[in-house]
């Protein structure tokens, strides 16, 4: 068989919500992510350092049992307090050193947290 090399244009992962419009409004005015129109119902969502992500519509989602985006943060103690201040709530799991505000002080340090639609989300700093 012959070798044929693989040449990538692009990259991108995604991932299902039921709710397209109310993930726009977590996304981009709770998260603060760049949300655009991404064409045939879906958003695309640019996140700091440039990577793309895709949220498409699934009226039967059902989320997954990990966390499905993480988001770098520079100082993760203020970014859990803006994000409580927005209606955020964060996650408690057994077994991790968490504290009053749910960011677990390992390395990194971590903080969970759902979007609308169920999806797990964190913030961490390294």
């Amino acid at each position: 068989m012959p070798t044929i090399d693989l040449e990538y244009l692009h990259g991108f992962s995604g991932f299902a919500v039921p709710d397209i419009e109310v993930a726009r409004g977590f996304y981009g005015d709770v998260l603060g992510l760049d949300v655009a129109d991404g064409g045939m119902g879906l958003l695309r969502l640019t996140l700091p350092g440039g990577a793309e992500v895709i949220v498409y519509p699934k009226p039967d989602h059902q989320p997954a049992t990990f966390t499905i985006l993480n988001l770098a943060v520079a100082n993760i103690n203020q970014s859990v307090d803006v994000l409580a201040e927005r209606g955020v709530e964060f996650l408690r799991y057994d077994g991790f050193d968490q504290d009053a505000r749910g960011i677990a002080n390992g390395d990194p340090r971590i903080a969970w947290f759902t979007d609308p639609a169920g999806n797990i989300l964190s913030v961490l700093q390294n």
